[in-house]
């Protein structure tokens, strides 16, 4: 970026003034097109006033005279923005007589082109002085369009290297951005960063035809063939410029009518390419006139979808509108304001390409900056989303699981012992359901009061917290009921830990709001049979908790492994007991 701006100012200080050939300084004749391999003589008379006419089938001849060229200085490169013509031929003409002619022609300029759309003519040193130089266009599509200017040979190098600095600079950025917009629009699956890839890479490809970059790989491509593949890529690059920003801004913030008009007329912009870039006769300059009213309305309705979308609270205008809004002065600048002089003659092909990387740079770090903004918006919810459903598997109370998050967490246990009805379980595979009561928690709220029994719950949840893992699930099923799965554990692993949790739960301190006193808990253990799911399993456990509480509370009861045909737990079987 520093190239586009630093090269014209570090060759300011050497290069000398241009002096520029127009149809005002110069005399003009018409005559036939020479046929092929033959030259014609200099016309009769040159014609000094007006502008020529009836050229565009024949040959323009242009003079220019000693006046002019005594402003260039004694040997001044004569410089021609290529334009459309078939073939371009240049005098030399010295004080003793002698000429020297050189030319190019359509597909061939030789080693006379230069970038930024240019070709060279250098004249022979010679020790006459030129008296004269006289250029000879056939089939120019346009006089009014051309520029020539005359060039000091010392400032013409130095220009040249900083015009390559400024338009290389330019087309790898351009090209930058359009590799990066299109992976981008496969990344965030959005239609705007697809169609700016697709508007940078109509202008890298206008770039590098105008500047005649391409003239390095295609030299046949020289002249007419690239000027009108210019003008459709130029009319394309507004129609895809003006989808990229309609697309960028969301359609709340835009009013359909201004959508509508401002694509409406980037279309007739686009499709004005076409009969444009194949016309080699006619009246361009009119046809130009009107393409260029177009672009300044197609700038205007932008900038109007702009204004109403950032006062709508359009945050995408709000972030490109520093992209849009210089490409859109500079294009409205040059409709006003003739530039064609700035740049060494590069003019306002120059200042659209240098606007046009200025644009993709900005829309680059504009649109990453907000597609990140939604992501990290995208992930915030998410988070938000998970915690809330984390939230809802959550006893608000004890911080552990209730019934909905617990039942979540065991599903996966079950899935062994429900596809194996019949089998035997491995140890790996058993899972035992741990079903806790606190004892005599109902006196605890009438004595103490229902903040002391919410303390007490909060502190037996604490502790039986500590026993959480991967194979073992705790939660709070409601009331003062707790449970405990886990998995891996034979029946006497199972009684061992049911012992622990019961003596655990019972030596917490609950003095500094019960006083003296123990709180405990009475315990029904229940193993997991083949075939069992968790309401089978729960009802055994149930039944173990009642005949420990039954049995005098503060103790592990675990269930026998027959039950009754309807579920229930049967009383031949003797329950296994321990506690105090």
């Amino acid at each position: 970026m520093l190239l586009l701006f630093a090269a014209p100012a570090a060759s300011a200080w050497a290069a000398a003034p241009d002096q520029w050939i127009t149809l005002s300084n110069t005399c003009h004749a018409n005559s036939a097109t020479p046929a092929p391999g033959r030259d014609l003589p200099l016309p009769g008379q040159f014609v000094c006033q007006g502008e020529p006419q009836g050229y565009q089938h024949g040959s323009l001849w242009l003079q220019v005279g000693a006046t002019t060229l005594a402003r260039a200085g004694a040997q001044p490169v004569v410089m021609v923005h290529s334009s459309r013509f078939d073939a371009l031929r240049v005098g030399f003409f010295y004080a003793d007589g002698s000429a020297e002619w050189q030319g190019v022609a359509h597909g061939n300029y030789g080693a006379r082109w230069r970038l930024g759309g240019q070709i060279a003519f250098d004249p022979p040193l010679r020790d006459a002085p030129l008296t004269q130089i006289v250029l000879r266009f056939d089939r120019l599509a346009s006089a009014p369009m051309l520029r020539m200017r005359l060039v000091d040979n010392g400032a013409a190098q130095l220009q040249a290297t900083a015009m390559a600095c400024m338009i290389g600079a330019a087309l790898m950025l351009l090209t930058v951005g359009a590799l990066y917009n299109f992976g981008l629009a496969l990344a965030v699956r959005r239609q705007f960063p697809a169609w700016q890839g697709a508007w940078a890479t109509c202008m890298v490809a206008w770039g590098a035809l105008w500047s005649q970059f391409h003239l390095f790989f295609v030299p046949a491509m020289a002249g007419a063939v690239s000027a009108q593949a210019c003008i459709a890529l130029s009319c394309l690059a507004t129609l895809l410029g003006t989808l990229s920003l309609i697309t960028a801004i969301d359609r709340q913030h835009l009013p359909p009518w201004l959508a509508r008009t401002t694509l409406l007329v980037a279309l007739v912009c686009g499709g004005l390419g076409v009969p444009l870039s194949l016309m080699r006769s006619g009246p361009m300059e009119l046809w130009a006139q009107v393409l260029g009213l177009l672009v300044l309305l197609l700038l205007a309705l932008a900038g109007a979808c702009l204004v109403v979308a950032w006062r709508r609270g359009s945050a995408a205008a709000r972030a490109f509108v520093g992209a849009w809004a210089v490409p859109m002065l500079v294009m409205g600048l040059s409709g006003v304001i003739d530039t064609n002089h700035a740049f060494w003659g590069g003019g306002s092909q120059m200042m659209v390409l240098a606007a046009s990387a200025w644009q993709t740079v900005w829309l680059a770090v504009a649109a990453t900056r907000r597609f990140m903004g939604m992501r990290i918006e995208r992930d915030r919810a998410l988070v938000a989303e998970a915690a809330a459903h984390e939230q809802a598997r959550r006893d608000p109370l004890t911080g552990l699981r209730n019934r909905r998050g617990f039942m979540a967490a065991i599903a996966p246990l079950f899935d062994r012992v429900v596809e194996a009805p019949g089998a035997a379980l491995d140890d790996g595979d058993a899972l035992a359901l741990l079903l806790l009561d606190v004892d005599r928690f109902k006196a605890i709220n009438d004595t103490h009061g229902h903040d002391a029994g919410d303390s007490v719950l909060i502190t037996l949840a604490k502790r039986l917290a500590r026993w959480e893992a991967p194979t073992c699930v705790p939660a709070r099923l409601g009331g003062e009921e707790f449970a405990l799965l886990v998995k891996g554990m034979g029946r006497f692993a199972a009684l061992q830990l049911a012992e622990s949790v019961r003596s655990g739960l019972s030596g917490c301190d609950h003095s500094p709001i019960l006083g003296p006193g123990q709180v405990t808990v009475s315990v029904g253990v229940a193993m997991a049979r083949p075939g069992d799911d968790f309401g089978t399993l729960y009802r055994t456990a149930d039944a173990a908790l009642y005949a420990a509480k039954h049995q005098g509370r503060n103790r592990v009861v675990i269930a026998p492994d027959v039950l009754c045909s309807d579920g229930t737990v049967s009383q031949r079987a003797a329950f296994a007991g321990s506690g105090s």
